[in-house]
C-alpha cells in the first residue's frame, strides 16, 4: 500500500501542465471516471494530490502555499479555478475525489 501511494505521489507531483496522468489503481485523470470503491482507500494528502494534479493538468496557477509547492505554476494560464476547462471525465473525478474526502473528512 506504501509503495502504491508513493508511486501516485511520484506521477502527481512530476507531471507537467497539459498531459493528463494515469494511475494504476484509479485509471487516467482525463479519460477514464474513476470508482468511489477505488478512491476510499487513498489518503487525504493522495486525494488532494490527485485532485490538484487535474487542475494542474489543465493550467490552474495555484494560490496557496500548498498548491504552489506540490505543483509547479510554470506554464499555468488561469488563477480562477472556476474558469479552467475540465472535459466531462476530469469534472467527473474532481466531484468523485470531492465528496469522498467529504466522507473522510479531509
Amino acid at each position: 500500500m506504501k509503495s502504491m501511494l508513493a508511486a501516485i505521489l511520484f506521477v502527481a507531483i512530476s507531471a507537467t501542465p497539459g498531459l493528463a496522468n494515469c494511475y494504476e489503481d484509479i485509471g487516467c485523470t482525463d479519460s477514464e471516471i474513476f470508482s468511489k470503491a477505488a478512491l476510499r482507500p487513498m489518503s487525504c494528502q493522495i486525494l488532494w494530490e490527485v485532485r490538484n494534479q487535474i487542475y494542474h493538468e489543465n493550467g490552474y496557477c495555484f494560490q496557496t502555499d500548498r498548491g504552489r509547492a506540490a505543483f509547479s505554476n510554470d506554464g499555468c494560464h488561469e488563477s480562477d479555478q472556476g474558469a479552467i476547462k475540465l472535459n466531462s471525465y476530469e469534472r467527473s473525478n474532481v466531484k468523485r475525489i470531492r465528496q469522498v474526502e467529504i466522507q473522510k473528512g479531509c
